[in-house]
């Protein structure tokens, strides 16, 4: 496994899906700080992060800015053609990417990837080609099962935890 990018769905992988809307109609969405340290743990392994996802959404733009996200693709509801763009703007090679998608429409892009990946609650289409499924729902960890999964598999988990280890060690923790 030689996974260089990871690339995400968000409702229902960064988010549970779960929409909420003020009284004024402004859209709220809730992350895991447990999927943030994975994705950080990921960028800091070399691996290069990008979303796409069909919604626009301020909140969404605002945590791939605080994650330090590679690419943000919002407003893609071919999510295929999106992949697509992607890998052709950075000369990508599909086998490469991990993507992780929980619905029907992740299914192109599950299926041209080398690590197709779902959370536990992901639709059984979806979960019937994916390589990984999180013990996890989206929105509550399964990215970070996911980043660990594979930097397990490239060698690369025990200089992370290290890395983490020696960080606390330095401010006295």
């Amino acid at each position: 496994m030689n996974i260089q990018w990871i690339v995400l769905d968000v409702d229902g992988v960064l988010s549970d899906g779960t929409l909420f809307y003020t009284s004024t109609g402004e859209e709220l969405k809730a992350f895991s700080v447990k999927d943030g340290l994975g994705l950080t743990a990921a960028r800091k392994s070399g691996i290069k992060l990008a979303i796409i996802t069909a919604r626009v959404s301020p909140m969404v733009e605002h945590r791939a800015k605080e994650l330090h996200f590679d690419e943000l693709l919002m407003g893609y509801a071919n999510k295929t053609e999106a992949l697509r763009t992607l890998c052709k703007k950075y000369q990508i090679d599909l086998d490469s990417v991990a993507y992780m998608g929980d619905d029907l429409n992740d299914l192109g892009a599950l299926q041209l990837v080398g690590l197709p990946m779902a959370p536990n609650n992901a639709v059984l289409e979806v979960k019937s080609i994916a390589k990984f499924i999180s013990t996890v729902n989206g929105g509550h960890g399964a990215v970070r099962e996911a980043v660990e999964y594979i930097l397990k598999n490239q060698g690369l988990w025990d200089s992370v935890v290290a890395d983490y280890a020696r960080e606390a060690h330095a401010h006295g923790q």
